[in-house]
Parts: structure tokens; sequence; C-alpha cells
């Protein structure tokens, strides 16, 4: 049986104009099938049935506190849970979530091109690409580092875009172990354009993500 994932958009911030083609995008990436939702109801319901939770460029509160509770319960008990990039500009009241992702959107630049370094290749989500990886994207920056914490998988190159401002080690996509239950949890900051769900290094990139954080690889 297909692993089944929660895509969830629900936006009460800035919505990204690239969130239709994101959605369209994810049952497209792999042997997956996907419920998406922007009902925060949906969230207290069990969730045990899904493989991994997708918090899919949402913004802003977007659980009610049962909701939170059971998201929780889901990652502690060995849920998987994958950030694609506005998900860390979500949820900044709630202090387990930002420890569940593992560092919170600070700014970004311009959209532009760049360089994204790859660190590890030992995981599904980057064994695919090039040590510098070309992209154009919005080059997050975190309000704190989460190396240390985090398996950090791509880091960003500020030289080769104008104005990050974390300095020469600049996480952009991690992936973390939570819990007890070893929950797997997997962000990549990269995302912000439609363009990028068309791109097949950006979507296997997702797919590495999103089937390492289901516990299939």
């Amino acid at each position: 049986m297909a692993p089944r994932l929660l895509v969830y958009t629900r936006t009460t911030a800035f919505r990204h104009d690239s969130i239709p083609a994101a959605v369209a995008a994810v049952p497209t990436l792999g042997d997956f099938e996907v419920d998406h939702t922007e009902e925060p109801e949906a969230f207290e319901r069990p969730l045990d049935g899904y493989a991994a939770v997708v918090f899919l460029s949402t913004s802003g509160e977007v659980l009610t506190p049962a909701g939170r509770e059971r998201l929780a319960a889901y990652v502690e008990a060995g849920g998987g849970f994958v950030g694609i990039h506005a998900a860390a500009c979500t949820e900044y009241d709630w202090p387990y979530y930002g420890e569940l992702l593992g560092a919170r959107f600070a700014q970004h630049p311009a959209y532009q091109p760049g360089k994204a370094m790859v660190e590890d290749h030992a995981h599904p989500a980057t064994a695919h690409l090039p040590e510098v990886w070309q992209f154009t994207d919005e080059w997050y920056d975190f309000r704190t580092n989460p190396r240390g914490t985090v398996r950090v998988l791509i880091s960003a190159d500020e030289a080769s875009y104008e104005g990050g401002r974390m300095g020469d080690d600049h996480p952009l996509a991690w992936c973390r172990e939570h819990g007890a239950g070893n929950g797997r949890v997997f962000y990549t900051a990269l995302g912000h354009a439609e363009e990028a769900y068309e791109d097949p290094d950006f979507r296997a990139h997702l797919l590495g993500g999103i089937t390492w954080a289901t516990g299939r690889s």
C-alpha cells in the first residue's frame, strides 16, 4: 500500500502564489496517496494513518490548541514531518514547533539565483545533486543556526547572491529525529516559486526528503 501524506497549506500571514502548483506536484513525485487540506480541524482527528504530515508553505498560526497536541503526539510517537519553504514562517507562538522544525524564518533577500552547497550526499534528498547546485530562490535567513541540533544537508553560499545575513554557515535544508519514537523531520527552505515544482532536481530533492520522513529510506 502506498504511504499516505497529509499536505497542509493553511496560511494566516503571507500566502505564496506557488501553493497550487506545489500541491499538484506532490502526488506526482512518487508512490504516495495524498490528502490535501487547509482546515485546522484535520489535526483534531487521529493522524496515525499518515506516513508523514507535510506543511507546504504554511504561514502564521495555523493550528488550534487541540491540533497542536495531536501533531506533537503524532511526531513524538514516530510520525514523519516535512516542512517546505514557508513552513519556517509558521506557529511562532508555539515553542514546540520551533524545536520540531529546527529553526524559524527571520528574513529573505530578493528572489535571485545563487549557489546551494550540498554538504551531505548520503541522504535521499541530496544523493542526486552536484556539490554546487545552482538554484533560484529567496534564500531564507533564520533566527538561529540549527547546526548542532540537525543534520545539515544543504547550505547557502552567501557570496553567490545579495542580501544574506547569516554569514559563512547558512544551513538551508536539514533533517533530524525527534522524540522518544524517533519521529523523522525534514525541512527545506527552497520552493518559493511555481517553477521550482517543475524542476527535476528540486522534485527529486522533495521526493527524497518526503521518502526519508516516511521511514521508507
